[in-house]
C-alpha cells in the first residue's frame, strides 16, 4: 500500500496549522503565567449622535433595534438610546486580526439604513476598542466587586460588622458541611452493598462517648438521601 499520499496530506495539514498559529498569534494572552485564547483583541467602537427620533419611532422600537443588532455575529455590543438620540456599537472591523466574522463601518451604516435609521451624515466618533481590557476583563476578571451593605444598615455599620459576620457564616458553613459529610459516610456504610462500596473504605470520625453507649444515629427508613439520590 502506497502511503505517500497520506504523508503529503499530514505534512500539508501540519504546515497549515503552523501558518495559522503564526498568523493569529495575537489570539493568545498570558494571565498569571498561563496562556488563554481570546476571540478578539483590538476592535472598533462607533458612536452615532443626533439620531432622528422620528426614525427611532419610540422606546420600544429602539429596544427592538438594539436586539436585532446584537443578533449580528460581527457586533459585540450595541446600545440604542432613544432619549439621548445616540447609538453606540462595538463591532469587529474588516482589518481586525482574528478569525471571527467582520463588518466594515459602511456595511454597518447600510444595515442600519435597512432598519430605517439613516446615519450617513450624522456626527460620529470611531476609536479603537481593546476587547480584552475593556470588555473581557471588565466582565470576567473585575479588579473589585461592588459591595453593598445589607438592607437596613448603613455603609459605616456594615464596615464594622462584616468581619464578624463573615467569620460566623464561615464557621456555620464548615459545621454544616462536616455534619453533612458525616451523614453521607454513615449512609454509605449502611448501604455499602447497594452502592458497591467496601465498608472499610468509608472513613467515619471517631464515635463520641454517647455514640459508643447508645450507638450511632441511623438514617431514617426509606430516606434515600441527597448525594445518593436514586439508590
Amino acid at each position: 500500500m502506497d502511503k505517500r499520499e497520506n504523508q503529503e496530506e499530514n505534512a500539508y495539514e501540519k504546515e497549515l496549522k503552523e501558518i495559522q498559529e503564526r498568523q493569529y498569534s495575537s489570539d493568545w494572552i498570558t494571565i498569571n503565567g498561563k496562556q488563554y485564547r481570546v476571540p478578539y483583541r483590538m476592535v472598533k467602537e462607533v458612536t452615532f449622535a443626533e439620531v432622528s427620533k422620528s426614525e427611532l419611532i419610540d422606546l420600544e422600537h429602539a429596544a427592538r433595534l438594539q436586539y436585532r443588532l446584537m443578533l449580528m455575529e460581527p457586533i459585540l455590543r450595541a446600545k440604542v438610546e432613544y432619549v439621548k438620540q445616540r447609538i453606540t456599537i462595538v463591532y469587529n472591523p474588516t482589518d481586525a486580526d482574528n478569525r471571527k466574522p467582520k463588518i466594515s463601518l459602511e456595511e454597518l451604516m447600510d444595515t442600519l439604513s435597512k432598519e430605517g435609521i439613516h446615519l450617513y451624515n450624522n456626527p460620529r466618533e470611531v476609536h479603537d476598542f481593546d476587547y480584552f481590557k475593556e470588555m473581557y476583563s471588565y466582565h470576567f476578571d473585575p479588579p473589585a466587586i461592588r459591595e453593598h451593605p445589607p438592607y437596613g444598615y448603613t455603609a459605616k455599620e456594615w464596615e464594622k460588622m462584616k468581619d464578624e459576620y463573615y467569620r460566623k457564616t464561615g464557621e456555620a458553613k464548615a459545621k454544616n458541611w462536616a455534619k453533612f459529610s458525616e451523614w453521607q459516610n454513615l449512609y454509605a456504610m449502611e448501604h455499602a452493598e447497594e452502592l458497591g462500596i467496601k465498608p472499610e473504605e468509608i472513613k467515619l470520625k471517631p464515635a463520641t462517648l454517647k455514640e459508643k453507649i447508645l450507638g450511632r444515629k441511623k438514617s431514617k427508613k426509606g430516606d434515600k438521601g441527597f448525594w445518593f439520590h436514586g439508590v
